[in-house]
């Protein structure tokens, strides 16, 4: 072990503790990203049921362009954790600097490439003008303003690679109390701000995003830091580039696929009625905060498998698989009783209406069912993603929102309605939990 791994805790402080410390300020932080869309939908709703819809049909695409952020910022947090665990301090700051670039080059064509795809898009979804109208108020904003985005994250995955949890929790904070104080002022037009309706909650998103980039920035830069940009002797190494995107590219899959999932569910929705298309909006929100705080778990797991990985530390590495995987459990689990005996109160939040109501009650209660075999399946997948098996961290997640979810929405639908569309749910988590395990006892550990 180098002098550099004895001073750093994910080499040495007792694992329970230090995932614990790891994962906390990252859990805040997803939960606190995700609220900005959940946020964002409750105030809508006031608006009414059609500024709903709209903001549900956005959803999509609001997750991909997370996703997107999320992909190249794993990358860059994974290597970054990697090099520090080999005592590799010059190969870190190299990949902090790239890890910049990528983010900023990315994000720009991102923006051009949206631009040109959502009138399409929301085409293929609606025909009533006011939602599409609707729609294109909102997501054209987001979009305009993605690479804040980008690159706040980009450096979330930095420091957090280097073990500094707190920071990021910090500037993510910032962001989110911003747009959960513009939000209601710009929506309705209080005090001396205008009445923006929808437009008003995507410019309070946004504003938020940039506002957490800003300190970002300066936290990186003007702080004290285990990494830095390199600036001295820098040297762009395509390599390095090529890692990012594929170390980071399972994460992508799974946040990816959640839009790509929405979507498809929607086909299936849409059949039925515009309400329940806006319920699941409402419920895939909810959802998602229990779903990406857990991430944030992963977040704080991540790094320490990746730096023990590095460190060929077999025992500190499967102990932080053991340790994970039952915090994951317990919190994918307290998510699916608190859907489950408050449902009515969290639709309530959305103005839903009694037809939302009757059908989005059981729904909301045999989704959860599906969540503590969720957080089994996460959870081995990135312990795959971490030592560098990606193969298998994807083939999970294809899994869970793709390749067994939207066949058995298919077939469920035929023989009961819509209601086959949430007990999918239930059948796609408990195949690919099954396959996950199966998948963990066939590949023992190899270090490189």
């Amino acid at each position: 072990m180098t002098n550099a791994n004895q001073n750093n805790k994910m080499a040495t402080k007792p694992m329970l503790p230090l995932i614990i410390s790891m994962s906390l300020p990252p859990l805040c932080s997803m939960f606190l990203m995700y609220s900005y869309n959940f946020v964002d939908s409750i105030f809508v709703s006031w608006i009414s049921e059609d500024a709903l819809t709209a903001v549900s049909l956005s959803f999509p695409i609001t997750t991909l362009m997370i996703s997107l952020s999320i992909w190249t910022g794993v990358g860059i947090n994974v290597l970054v954790a990697k090099y520090l665990g080999q005592g590799k301090q010059d190969e870190a700051n190299s990949v902090v600097s790239h890890g910049l670039i990528l983010s900023s080059v990315f994000g720009t064509v991102l923006v051009i490439v949206l631009l040109l795809i959502v009138r399409p898009y929301f085409k293929a979804f609606t025909d009533d003008p006011a939602i599409y109208q609707l729609c294109l108020d909102y997501m054209y904003i987001c979009v305009l303003f993605q690479l804040p985005s980008m690159v706040h994250i980009a450096i979330q995955k930095i420091i957090q690679g280097t073990g500094n949890m707190l920071a990021p929790m910090w500037f993510q904070i910032a962001g989110v109390v911003l747009n959960f104080v513009l939000n209601p002022l710009l929506i309705f037009g209080l005090g001396p701000f205008p009445q923006l309706g929808i437009k008003g909650s995507a410019i309070a998103t946004v504003s938020g995003y940039t506002f957490s980039m800003i300190l970002a920035f300066y936290v990186l830069i003007f702080t004290r830091q285990k990494v830095k940009i390199k600036t001295t002797g820098f040297k762009m190494d395509l390599g390095i580039f090529k890692d990012i995107f594929v170390i980071g590219f399972p994460s992508f899959i799974m946040n990816a696929l959640g839009a790509f999932m929405v979507s498809f569910a929607n086909i299936f929705l849409i059949a039925y009625s515009t309400t329940a298309v806006a319920f699941f909006g409402a419920y895939f929100k909810a959802q998602q905060l229990v779903v990406m705080t857990v991430n944030g778990l992963i977040q704080g797991c991540l790094p320490i498998m990746s730096f023990n990985y590095g460190a060929k530390n077999k025992e500190r590495l499967q102990e932080s698989l053991r340790y994970g995987t039952i915090i994951a459990v317990v919190m994918m689990g307290v998510g699916a009783i608190i859907l489950s005996v408050f449902p009515e109160q969290i639709l309530r939040l959305f103005m839903a209406s009694d037809e939302m109501m009757s059908f989005g009650i059981p729904a909301l209660r045999i989704m959860a069912a599906s969540y503590v075999f969720n957080g089994i399946a996460t959870m081995v997948a990135s312990y795959m993603q971490s030592t560098r098996k990606v193969k298998y961290s994807i083939r999970i997640n294809l899994l869970r929102q793709l390749i067994v979810l939207l066949p058995a929405m298919w077939l469920l639908t035929h023989f009961m309605g819509m209601s086959g569309v949430w007990f999918a749910f239930i059948v796609a988590e408990v195949i690919t939990c099954g396959y996950s395990i199966y998948v963990y006892k066939r590949n023992p550990l190899e270090f490189e």
